[in-house]
């Protein structure tokens, strides 16, 4: 809801400070008093792209707040979220005209794009009036204006529609990678035997350079190691020592002594030299190998090291590259089954799909006869009882609301043909048209204000008694500012301003005034006698208030 506007500096207006109720709030005051200026500046702060020039005459810049209260649950809520904008219950937004012609903009003190501006306004105000090319007149917004009058669950279309969308992404994946698998169908068959035959292993590359190193190792020094076994044992050291303890022991006995210290040597030394001899003859052993397994390994080793290049990976992945080429293999080979179950799977998302557009295009065409009913309920108070309202429901390009189209039709005489409303009605009949579509079309606590400029233009009378009591249901529940030159529409407002003209010197100035129940008296009786304000004028105005 619109609370507060508060106004400087702009077009007529040096100074203005406005609070706005709950209900149905009315404007008036003679032609070319300022009416349609509050408008502008409404539509200014809400970033509307309207008049170039706003900024009064004399001043450096011109600045329009306006402050609205946010219900909890209000859509605004979620505009400020996308923009990173803390919401609260109260939203205060500012913007400044320079005369230079630059525009900034705050929305809860927080710099912000005339974009952000204008999605927030689709939120909290609708503008219906001969110019309404944002709300009702806008054949865009039709079909969503029937959904929410026949309260029409869209849950179903969507997920038939994701159903459907995702079934033949599905598909189209499918078909890509057979036609990648076919283009490459010789080679992965070849590829994938060729890496069944061969068999490498993760960490195989390791093993065979270890194994090969170790045997060509071998092969280099066992030449060495043999001649040092046979330097060590009886034909060599050991046999020599051997003797010469033998020589010793026999000589011992007549040596007293003298010998027993050498001799003790000499056995130790014999069993150091059993150690070395035996390790010597151990390292020999396993520096055995078979020259044709060191044939047999260097040229797996090298046939593996050939295959990994030829596939650009690396000893390691070849087993892992062999089971992806072995499934892309039998993808093609299951292809043709796949495809055939996907298809049916995109044809029976397609009949759900159908079934459920069926469904809401029925729907659709049910609320449509309901609201081209109510229309005629509402346009025969409003004098247009000849004229004849049609919701049209054709076919269109399906969506993830279906595939209807729905347009607003009327033809304004028997015999003459629909077209759009803006199209066919005079700016009169354009106004009632609105009015009674609105009024039909509401479902109470609306979210936003609704303002209607002039909408009882060229009506009098009963007709704008009834345009006025239209207004005034719409106002139950929500809030509603009329610019209107008709008193019966006056006489039912819940609040009432009064603009006027003030000139000063060289300096012209328009004024608003929020009226009591005195002053509202006056202004509905100048309404209906015209400048001189008679007793039977004021009696009237009396009477029309209630």
């Amino acid at each position: 809801m619109l609370r507060e506007l508060h106004i400087r500096d702009m077009l007529l207006i040096d100074r203005l400070e406005l609070e706005f109720s709950a209900g149905l709030n009315v404007l008036t005051g003679e032609t070319g008093a300022g009416k349609s200026i509050l408008l502008d500046c409404l539509g200014f702060v809400l970033g509307w792209r309207g008049r170039a020039e706003l900024v009064r005459s004399g001043a450096s810049q011109g600045e329009v707040t306006a402050v609205f209260d946010l219900p909890p649950d209000h859509p605004a809520r979620a505009v400020l979220a996308d923009a990173g904008i803390a919401a609260e219950d109260e939203l205060i937004l500012r913007r400044v005209n320079s005369t230079d012609g630059r525009k900034t903009a705050w929305i809860n003190d927080r710099r912000s794009s005339g974009e952000v501006l204008r999605r927030l306004s689709d939120t909290l105000v609708e503008l219906h009036g001969q110019h309404d090319d944002r709300g009702l007149l806008n054949p865009r917004g039709h079909r969503q204006m029937l959904d929410a009058f026949g309260a029409i669950d869209l849950s179903p279309i969507r997920a038939a529609w994701a159903a459907r969308r995702e079934a033949a992404q599905a598909m189209e994946a499918a078909e890509a990678r057979l036609d990648q698998a076919r283009a490459e169908e010789d080679f992965l068959r070849h590829a994938v035997a060729e890496l069944d035959g061969f068999a490498p292993e993760p960490g195989e590359d390791a093993r065979l350079d270890t194994a090969r190193r170790s045997m060509q190792a071998a092969e280099r020094i066992r030449e060495d190691v043999a001649r040092a076994a046979q330097a060590l044992g009886p034909d060599g050291a050991e046999g020599a020592m051997l003797d010469a303890n033998r020589w010793l022991e026999g000589a011992a006995e007549k040596a007293e002594g003298r010998l027993d210290e050498a001799m003790n040597a000499l056995a130790r030394a014999l069993i150091e030299l059993g150690e070395a001899s035996q390790g010597v003859e151990d390292a020999l052993g396993e520096m055995r190998f078979d020259p044709h397994e060191l044939e047999t390994t260097e040229e797996r080793l090298f046939a593996l090291r050939a295959l990994a290049r030829k596939h650009d990976t690396t000893p390691d992945d070849l087993a892992e590259l062999a089971e992806t080429l072995r499934t892309r293999l039998a993808e093609l080979d299951a292809g043709e089954e796949d495809l055939s179950r996907l298809r049916a799977a995109v044809d029976a998302a397609e009949q759900d799909y159908s079934t459920a557009a069926e469904a809401l295009s029925a729907a659709r065409v049910r609320a449509a006869s309901r609201l081209d009913q109510a229309m005629s309920a509402e346009l025969a108070p409003l004098k247009m009882d000849r004229a004849a309202f049609e919701t049209r429901v054709t076919e269109t390009e399906a969506g993830p609301e279906g595939r209807d189209a729905v347009a607003f039709t009327v033809a304004t005489n028997p015999g003459a043909p629909a077209g759009p409303l803006d199209k066919i009605a005079s700016g009169g009949e354009l106004s009632r048209f609105l009015l009674a579509l609105k009024v039909s079309l509401a479902r109470g606590n609306d979210a936003v204000t609704m303002i209607f400029d002039e909408i009882d233009r060229g009506v009098g009378g009963a007709t704008a008694d009834a345009v006025g009591r239209r207004l005034a249901r719409l106002a139950e529940g929500a809030q509603v500012l009329v610019v209107t030159h008709s008193p019966q529409v006056a006489a039912l407002g819940a609040t009432h301003f009064r603009v006027s003209k003030q000139v000063g010197g060289e300096m012209t100035t328009s004024r608003v005034a929020r009226l009591d129940h005195a002053a509202r008296i006056d202004e509905i009786a100048r309404m209906l006698s015209g400048e001189q304000v008679t007793d039977a004028a004021r009696d009237a105005a009396r009477a029309l208030v209630g």
